[in-house]
């Protein structure tokens, strides 16, 4: 028996530009939904700190079982949202991330 076929999706990273990497889409598209739900529009934005103690809140327990691997994904997808010029990192101690301002 063959089990259930994930669909990947290509991610970016900011720190290496032209270099992409497969992820599962269903994670992938989890996480970036609750990153554009929690962060704010513009600055100040929020530490990671503060991202991470909200985000498993608003994550499918059956795919991140009690927050399990959430920082890995928050990671990935935060590296690719920025990448995308979706997320914009400020310069300050500690970093904080916004969405970009329309």
């Amino acid at each position: 028996m063959v089990g259930p076929v994930h669909t990947r999706i290509s991610v970016e990273n900011v720190n290496h530009p032209g270099k992409t990497r497969d992820v599962d889409a269903e994670h992938y598209a989890a996480v970036r939904a609750a990153l554009l739900t929690i962060l704010p529009e513009g600055p100040p934005g929020m530490t990671l700190d503060e991202i991470r103690a909200e985000l498993p809140d608003h994550l499918p327990d059956e795919l991140f079982p009690g927050g399990r691997k959430a920082g890995w994904w928050l990671k990935t997808v935060q590296l690719d949202l920025e990448a995308k010029g979706v997320l914009v990192r400020s310069r300050t101690s500690p970093l904080r991330l916004s969405r970009r301002p329309r």
